[in-house]
């Protein structure tokens, strides 16, 4: 599915053409209405309608009534929303597209613009939430992006996407701002109980799970107190499986690189050995093998209470608890980015690339597509993670009518993200100097390893290498206050105004081995447990047709006391003194005001209506971290503050019945990421990995100029054909600066080699003098524009003859391009491309059928590849990024009466790999998938 810029447009063309040919059935299709179909006139000119097709056509009245540019998604039904997860709800949006964790939806991003430039709020309020995931999958989440996979479901009402701005909505945002809103209990008419129990099956697991949840709400005195409580649980058993390599590198990379190259001695011949030192191979050629266990589990509760008729208080809570349990095990080669000359005492064992004779290989395009080693050290990781999000929000909502014309409305909030995740242990088992070892990139998402002379299934083959134990926090929370002020000047014109504090604090922190300094010892093997033989915690897994042992995490934990502080000495006690550049905190104290005029007027005959204004604020920061002075490291603490005005302005002209035009303009802000703001250094020492990153508490914000326009065409009741176009001129960019492949000790940051000397520990081919290390740093940029359309078309089928007439169609199309100027380590412009985390094509359609017993759908979405780092992680590397995925889901329900249905989900039919490459070459980086999943449930209603 892989489409040019003109296939782009032609399929966009082809859409408004079909819809063109499809919508003169709506001047009979209310004639065409099967009475069958669950659809009631309540009045003239409105159609109220249940299920899917009355959620779309709802959402379609309140899209039509906004002045900016809004896109909704409602519950189907009471406490039900259509799809799986939040994230993957949201998708259905034009514009919008998700990545996924462990095979479910966790993060989105709109128009191009990823996670960390949308904004969330939950029940009017900002709010953030942060949980764990595989490396390849972010890690854990340090950043602004909100983790969508933390909430379940069943807890919303209504998801809306805010895609232009208005001085009357909160700063933060250059992508959009989503409102999540939970249920309360005025929304429904007097007592109503929900519950449903489902259960899913995960066939690459092949395990079965839990699904439940329920909502009661009622109202008293004469419907002046409405209180509502709704709980939801769900767990997830999936398996992941498939290869990665971390990266590709330049044997150069590594220095000296390969000892030998098809019999020649790369020491007193390297001319023979340039051509494979200066390719690309894999760093680590491996095996995969994920297990998760999730469990998540949320609550609402609301009270309402309306004393007068003038007066509405709302008092909302939100809970959830999203807890992960997941083991990773692989089956790699690391020798092949282990850096180092040999030594007497390393060569028979991990004296990593230099020790290694290259016997034969296959040199494509600058890559070594195969080869075959002498002398290479295999290793297997079994890693167990056990982290927990917990999130609570609080918020009271006031609206009070003054008069005839004046309209208070106040809002106070509170809400917390707790991430821990305790437990983050790998143990290691190493074996050294295979001979014969081989890789085969010919097919390239499927590779073949051969082992050689290693005898990878049996447990005296093995030497235990690391134990890391590790583990990580991070907390987010928010303290809210706004105030509102509407004075209705005129019929057809209003003025708003208001002020709002917000007080933001986010703290994260890692921890390791430590003996109360900052060495690394994760290579510190005490003696009792080395004496403690393999076979004793082993196990053995298979997979693409091999079989091997790896350590199994649980008996190891118990054989070996991992889990105790206290053992051994206190060999396995944890403290943040090694990785102390990762504990820093960001606090954010944000105070705005802004003034809106809200119009509605006929202009000749043409109702034209919408709003301007501007909004003011004032963002105060304080940023801390640690810095190194002379090997010591000591806490540092940057203050900043800065202003920003930021106008606004929608226009809705309306000239003809039913149809739509709209123009918006606006200048925005989104502050700069949170892990780049703490001054100081965090040096990570990670099986080959090097790297150091260094903060910038002086970073500008992003900021950027925005236009919009959009016709829209309302041709029948629940129907729309769209076109909306938009540019972003993004003048204040923030990009992270690597350069890969460079020495500790000629760093530009001043640090001393003693730093990384103490990061090293005993960690094999690992010192200052080597050419293996990473240094990363954040850096304003000169930014770039960014701009592109949207088609969007929805029609129920009415008109169609007999059942038919009980269909419907969505389809949407979105087309995006950038040119962002992304910067080399000296300040220089490495490189011209698209924005990180944009994908310049994606689409989504949706085809269903709903009647008063069945209601089943069809739904499919694609996204393009995006890019992830410009340029490469390594050197001779210009990109890293994401291929192209397309998910297919269905589902059908069917009513059995007045309170019971029954329902049938199919969720990523396509089995969907997790494909990220290295390089324009397309090199594989990882290549994963979770299986096909299949949910069956019954719902009550009463």
């Amino acid at each position: 599915m892989k489409l040019n810029r003109y296939e782009g447009v032609r399929g966009a063309s082809l859409m408004i053409l079909a819809a063109a040919l499809i919508a003169p059935g709506a001047a009979w299709a209310q004639d065409a209405i099967d009475p069958s179909a669950p659809v009631d006139a309540a009045s003239e000119g409105e159609i109220v309608v249940t299920g899917f097709r009355g959620s779309l056509a709802k959402a379609l009245e309140e899209k039509r009534r906004e002045a900016a540019a809004v896109d909704s998604i409602l519950a189907e039904d009471i406490g039900k929303f259509p799809d799986l997860n939040l994230s993957e709800s949201i998708q259905r949006i034009p514009g919008v597209a998700i990545t996924r964790d462990g095979g479910e939806g966790r993060q989105i991003s709109v128009r191009g613009l990823g996670p960390q430039f949308t904004r969330v709020r939950i029940n009017g309020m900002e709010a953030m939430s942060s949980a764990g995931g595989a490396d390849a999958s972010g890690g854990t989440n340090r950043g602004r992006g909100f983790d969508f996979n933390v909430f379940a479901s069943d807890l919303f009402n209504e998801i809306s996407v805010r895609k232009s701005a208005e001085a009357a909505t909160e700063e933060g945002s250059l992508g959009a701002t989503v409102d999540l809103r939970t249920a309360r209990p005025f929304d429904y008419n007097g007592f109503t109980l929900v519950a449903s129990a489902q259960g899913s099956y995960n066939t690459l697991a092949e395990k079965a799970s839990p699904r439940g949840a329920f909502l009661i709400s009622d109202t008293f005195a004469d419907g002046r107190i409405g209180v509502l409580l709704s709980a939801a649980y769900g767990r997830r058993k999936t398996v992941e499986e498939g290869y990665s390599t971390v990266r590709w590198a330049k044997g150069s990379s590594f220095a000296p690189g390969f000892e030998s190259v098809l019999g020649q001695d790369c020491a007193t011949n390297p001319g023979a050995c340039a051509e494979a030192n200066d390719a690309l191979h894999p760093r680590f050629p491996r095996y995969d093998l994920y297990t998760n266990d999730v469990e998540r589990i949320g609550a609402t509760a609301s009270i309402q209470f309306r004393p007068t008729d003038r007066t509405l208080i709302s008092i909302d809570g939100l809970y959830a608890d999203f807890k992960v349990k997941r083991g990773e095990a692989y089956l790699e080669a690391p020798s092949l980015s282990a850096a180092g000359a040999c030594t007497a005492a390393t060569r028979p064992t991990t004296c990593g690339i230099a020790d290694t004779d290259i016997l034969a290989m296959d040199i494509q395009n600058g890559v070594m597509v195969s080869g075959t080693f002498n002398d290479i050290d295999l290793r297997v990781e079994n890693r167990r993670d056990r982290s927990k999000t917990k999130f609570r929000q609080l918020s009271l909502d006031l609206e009070q009518e003054i008069g005839d014309s004046l309209t208070f409305t106040g809002l106070v909030g509170y809400s917390k993200s707790d991430f821990n995740n305790p437990i983050q242990n790998t143990v290691i088992f190493d074996s050294y100097n295979t001979d014969g070892y081989s890789y085969d990139y010919s097919d390239p998402r499927h590779p073949v390893f051969g082992f050689g002379t290693a005898n990878i299934d049996n447990p005296d083959a093995w030497k235990l290498a690391q134990l890391r134990l590790r583990a990580a926090r991070a907390e987010n929370s928010f303290k809210t206050v706004q105030a509102n002020l509407k004075w209705q000047v005129a019929e057809g014109f209003d003025i708003t105004a208001g002020l709002a504090y917000k007080k933001y604090n986010f703290d994260t922190e890692e921890l390791r081995r430590s003996n109360g300094t900052t060495s690394n010892r994760e290579a510190t093997i005490p003696a009792e447990v080395a004496a403690i033989p393999l076979s004793e915690y082993t196990r053995l897994i298979s997979f693409a047709g091999t079989s091997w042992i790896i350590p199994d995490y649980d008996t190891a934990a118990q054989v070996l006391s991992l889990e105790d502080p206290n053992a051994y000495n206190g060999a396995f006690k944890l403290g943040p003194e090694p990785a102390l550049g990762s504990k820093s905190s960001v606090g954010e104290r944000d105070k705005s005001a802004y003034f809106q005029a809200n119009f509605s007027t006929e202009i000749g005959g043409v109702t034209v209506r919408g709003n301007a204004g501007v909004r003011y604020v004032r963002t105060g920061q304080t940023a801390t971290g640690f810095v190194f002075t002379s090997g010591t490291a000591q806490e540092i603490v940057v203050k900043r503050s800065y202003d920003d005005w930021l106008p606004a302005a929608n226009i809705v002209i309306e000239p003809a019945q039913n149809l739509l035009v709209r123009l918006a303009a606006a200048r925005v802000m989104a502050r700069p990421d949170l892990g780049s703001l703490p001054p100081g250094a965090s040096l990570s020492v990670s099986g080959s990995g090097r790297s150091v990153s260094v903060g910038n508490p002086n970073l500008d914000p992003y900021r950027a100029d925005t236009y919009d326009a959009a016709i829209e065409w309302y041709f029948q009741p629940g129907a729309l054909l769209s076109l909306a176009v938009f540019q972003k001129n993004i003048d204040s960019f923030v990009q992270t600066v690597s350069t890969p492949g460079s020495v500790f000790s000629d760093n530009p940051f001043g640090l001393p080699d003693s730093v990384a000397v103490a990061a090293c520990g005993s960690t094999p081919n690992c010192a200052p003098n080597l050419n293996n290390w990473t240094f990363s740093a954040p850096a304003n940029s000169p930014g770039g524009r960014l701009r592109g359309f949207e088609v969007n078309y929805q029609q129920p089928l009415k008109f169609l003859p007999g059942p038919l007439g009980n269909t419907g169609i969505l389809l949407n199309y979105t087309q995006v391009s950038s040119r962002i100027k992304y910067l080399a380590g000296d300040g220089s412009i490495a490189a011209i491309n698209d924005l990180t985390g944009l994908s310049k094509r994606s689409a989504n359609a949706t085809f269903y059928y709903e009647d008063k017993v069945i209601s089943a759908r069809i739904s499919g979405a694609y996204r393009s590849k995006y890019l992830t780092r410009v340029p490469g992680g390594e050197k001779g590397t210009d990109v890293d990024g994401t291929n192209s995925t397309f998910n297919l889901d269905a589902s059908i329900q069917f009513t059995l009466n007045d309170h019971f249905k029954l329902s049938l989900e199919a969720v990523n039919l396509t089995d969907e790999y997790q494909d990220q490459f290295n390089d324009s070459r397309d090199l594989l980086s990882v290549y994963r998938h979770t299986g096909r999943e299949f949910i069956a449930g019954i719902r009550y209603t009463f």
